[in-house]
């Protein structure tokens, strides 16, 4: 026998709630954050660096949206007052990434 005719036999028999086992997805209570997307040049000797301005989560989950863009964008960048910022100009990469974690861009 194996793991599936057990757990069969265990929720056939009533040990074991059906339940327990279906994964259940959060519904979404709020409509998503719009996020604007911007080019910045200012205070940088001149280098580019791509903003996403609008966040309205706590420091520790933006910090966590920002190493997920950075790790998929391949580029460094930071996260602070419910803004990130990435470096270069990847405007466009960034609305896509963005766009598929639910977030409304501009």
């Amino acid at each position: 026998m194996d793991w599936k005719d057990l757990l069969s036999q265990k929720i056939a028999s009533g040990e074991i709630d059906r339940e327990e086992f279906i994964e259940e997805k959060p519904a979404q209570t709020h409509e998503p954050e719009t996020i604007e997307v911007i080019l910045d040049k200012k205070g940088r000797k001149g280098k580019t660096a791509t903003l996403a301005v609008g966040f309205k989560c706590d420091e520790n989950k933006l910090k966590e949206i920002a190493s997920q863009l950075k790790s998929r964008l391949s580029t460094g960048g930071s996260a602070r007052g419910g803004e990130i910022l990435i470096q270069g100009d990847r405007k466009e990469e960034l609305k896509k990434l963005l766009s598929e974690m639910g977030y409304k861009v501009r």
